[in-house]
């Protein structure tokens, strides 16, 4: 384990406010060639699990129908901490980070899909909360959920 985990690590209430405030993540898929494949999602955290949505087709979903295995991370970086005798190489940063490794399945329970819709419309459009999803966009949306394996966090101030 790397010195920073050691001694910088979220704890799980960190971890869960950087998930449910942090707008976008990025997502690492396995292309068939077994190369990495990296995508930014938006996402919510709920019941301890990841999930994201798209559409039913493309690379991505490919690659998960192929091999479940995901990395995840998300992200804030506050600000540079400037060195005061202005040496480039201390230079560092004062940020939060969350990965998450795990598996990914599509969801196809209709009413799983609807729950985990709405609670990303409550996550990026709140204002938007109360209205009724159409039942055509709730079947033809990928709702994916990543069962996380391993779930860390580290920050630097």
């Amino acid at each position: 384990m790397q010195f920073r985990m050691k001694t910088h690590q979220l704890n799980q209430d960190q971890i869960e406010n950087l998930l449910n405030t942090v707008q976008t993540g990025t997502l690492a898929t396995i292309r068939p060639d077994g190369t990495p494949y990296v995508t930014p999602i938006h996402f919510v955290f709920f019941d301890d699990q990841l999930y994201f949505h798209g559409l039913p087709l493309g690379q991505k979903i490919e690659n998960i129908k192929n091999n479940s295995a995901v990395s995840f991370a998300a992200y804030t970086m506050e600000k540079l901490l400037l060195d005061p005798a202005e040496n480039p190489c201390d230079t560092n940063t004062q940020y939060q980070s969350v990965l998450i490794q795990g598996d990914a399945s599509l969801i196809t329970d209709l009413e799983v899909k609807r729950l985990i819709l709405s609670k990303i419309i409550q996550k990026y459009t709140p204002h938007l909360a109360d209205k009724p999803l159409p039942e055509g966009m709730v079947k033809g949306t990928a709702v994916l959920q990543v069962s996380c394996r391993e779930i860390t966090g580290k920050y630097y101030e």
